[in-house]
This record gives C-alpha cells, sequence and structure tokens, in this order.
C-alpha cells in the first residue's frame, strides 16, 4: 500500500497552522508547492479534506477524522527517524582534540584537507581553549590529544615538547622602541602596557618569571585573548608582551616585535596526553601532521624590530625543540 508521507505532512501542518501561508513557511516550501501535495493527497483518497475560502480555512469531518489519526502517527514517525540518526552519528568515527586559540586557527585549517583526504567520514571537533582547560579535557578522555604550554602536570597526563618561541615587545611599527634592537623589562617603566587574563597560561608564565616585579609595570588594559591584545597596540594606545609565534600568526600590517631581555621568558609548546593512551589511528595521523606542519613552520627567532605576520619562509639548520626557559 503506497502512503503519501509528504502529503500527510502537508496536510497536518496546514490544520495545525490554520494558514496555506504559514504552513509553507513552516515547510520551507512555496504555496504552489504546498497546494500541489495537497491537492496530490486528495486525489489519492478521493475526497475532500478541507474547505478553503479567501478568509477561512476549515477542516471536513473527513479531515477531523483523519487528523486525529496522522498527527501521533507522523510524530511517532519523527522521533523513530531521529533515534536512527543520533545511533548513525554514534557510529560515525570521531575525533577530539584540544588547541590553543591562535595555534587552531592558523595552523589546523590547512592540515584538515590533507586529513580529510585521508579520513574523509571522520567528525573532528576541536576543543579552542585555554591551557588549563585542555589540561582538564585531555585528563577527563574527552580530548584524545592537546597543543597546549608544557607546564607542571597531573601524573596522569604526559608531555612531548614540540618547539620553544620567546615572548616578545609588540609596539606600533612608528613608536621610538621599534629603531631599538632590543628591549629590557626595566625600560618599560611608565610605558601603558596591555595583558591577558591570569586565567591564561601565557599570563602565568610571565608573572611567575618576573615575580614582584610585575607590579611595577604600568598594566593600564586587560583583555580575554591575544587578538584583542593585538588589536590596541596597533591602535597606538598601548604595547603588549606576546609569544613571537603567536603574533606571527596573526595579520599585523603596522606592528613591530622586540625581543624582551633581563629576563627573556620564553614558553614550550608541546602535546598533552593520557599516560598510557594509546592514540587512534586517525589520532596518530592528524597529530602527526600537526608536528611535521609545526616544526617545519616555526622560527626559531626574529631579528631585531622585525616587523610582524608571517614568516617568508622557515630558516635552515633550525636547533630542536628545548624545554621552557626563563633567562
Amino acid at each position: 500500500m503506497h502512503i503519501d508521507f509528504l502529503g500527510l505532512q502537508a496536510f497536518v501542518s496546514i490544520a495545525e497552522y490554520g494558514s496555506f501561508q504559514r504552513a509553507a513557511a513552516h515547510l520551507n516550501l512555496s504555496q504552489t508547492a504546498l497546494s500541489h501535495r495537497m491537492k496530490k493527497l486528495e486525489d489519492y483518497l478521493g475526497i475532500k479534506l478541507m474547505v478553503r475560502t479567501t478568509r477561512q480555512l476549515t477542516l471536513t469531518p473527513a479531515g477531523q477524522a483523519l487528523l486525529a489519526k496522522a498527527r501521533p502517527m507522523l510524530g511517532e514517525m519523527a522521533t523513530s527517524l531521529d533515534a536512527l540518526r543520533q545511533q548513525g552519528m554514534a557510529r560515525q568515527e570521531r575525533l577530539a582534540i584540544g588547541c590553543l586559540p591562535t595555534i587552531a586557527a592558523h595552523h589546523l585549517p590547512p592540515l584538515f584537507r590533507q586529513f580529510k583526504a585521508e579520513y574523509p567520514d571522520i567528525f573532528v571537533k576541536v576543543y579552542d581553549n585555554s591551557a588549563a582547560e585542555i589540561g582538564q579535557l585531555v585528563q577527563s578522555g574527552e580530548a584524545e590529544f592537546g597543543i597546549t604550554i608544557v607546564s607542571v602536570n597531573q601524573w596522569d597526563l604526559e608531555t612531548r615538547p614540540l618547539l620553544e618561541e620567546p615572548f616578545v615587545l609588540a609596539v606600533p611599527q612608528g613608536h621610538a622602541l621599534a629603531r631599538q634592537g632590543f628591549v629590557n623589562w626595566q625600560d618599560l617603566g611608565g610605558t601603558p602596557l596591555v595583558r591577558i587574563s591570569s586565567q591564561a597560561g601565557n599570563r602565568r608564565l610571565i608573572d611567575d618569571a618576573l615575580a614582584g616585579r610585575v607590579e611595577t609595570l604600568m598594566w593600564r588594559y586587560e583583555v580575554q585573548h591575544l587578538a584583542s591584545a593585538v588589536a590596541i597596540v596597533r591602535a597606538g594606545v598601548a604595547m603588549a608582551v606576546v609569544p613571537r609565534l603567536a603574533i606571527d600568526m596573526i595579520d599585523t600590517p603596522g606592528l613591530v616585535t622586540l625581543p624582551l631581555r633581563n629576563p627573556r621568558i620564553s614558553r614550550t609548546l608541546g602535546i598533552l596526553s593520557r599516560r598510557g593512551h594509546a592514540f587512534s589511528k586517525p589520532g596518530r595521523a592528524l597529530l602527526n601532521l600537526i608536528v611535521r606542519h609545526m616544526k617545519h613552520d616555526h622560527q626559531a627567532g626574529a631579528p631585531a624590530g622585525t616587523p610582524a605576520g608571517p614568516p617568508s619562509a622557515p630558516p635552515a639548520g633550525r636547533a630542536g625543540p628545548r624545554r621552557a626557559a626563563v633567562r
């Protein structure tokens, strides 16, 4: 027996909304297409289901009887189909990873193209969160691994250092400091600065390295994300201490980055995973792509007064990754 489900769906929608226009909008159909479905259903049944005038739409007795049976039937059908869809999604292989926001935005997209060629059907979820949140996600098993700042970790987590990068001072290109080869921290006294929220891993590295001196600096602005800090610097109202690699990945015309000394502060980026956890095959494949790409793209150091922005080519003969350092 043939059942016209599209016709029944059109009929129930018209009856519930009381209007062809509203029912068509609900079903994302034109009124012409909706009228065609309704006519086809009535022709198949050989009976009139509703009476439509310019002002009013009413159901015939046959239409009222059909509505009482069709509404719960369609509802049950929708529930069954949704359950099947959920089962299909559950069977679909999934991969979740954690990654620092700037790295996720500027390193991962081109890698997904390569990853998709090998694993076209895998659903990938990226937690582009803070370092602390990435640690929690990996520890709980919600993320298979994380690309984050290497720090002291829980006993059940292990890290693999990937690369080290220094913190630099971002200044407007026309500023007097932009002509210097480097800047000492003590030279920043009286200079308006913008810093990242205390919840960020970068902020904690700087605070720990400077100890009591950190509060002698003129922190005029605090933001949650690196991109916001860079925008404030670009506006010429303050300077910012930022990771070199991170600012390289942001479109930053008009800015210059300068090495910071006494002390020199750097962060180590690495891979965070659960101790003893075996990577899935897709997870291992994506991780290998990330490692190769970041090591190839990493710039060990930039000349003083270098305009911020992506490097034109990776330097040759780089040293391998080192442990995080404060010098």
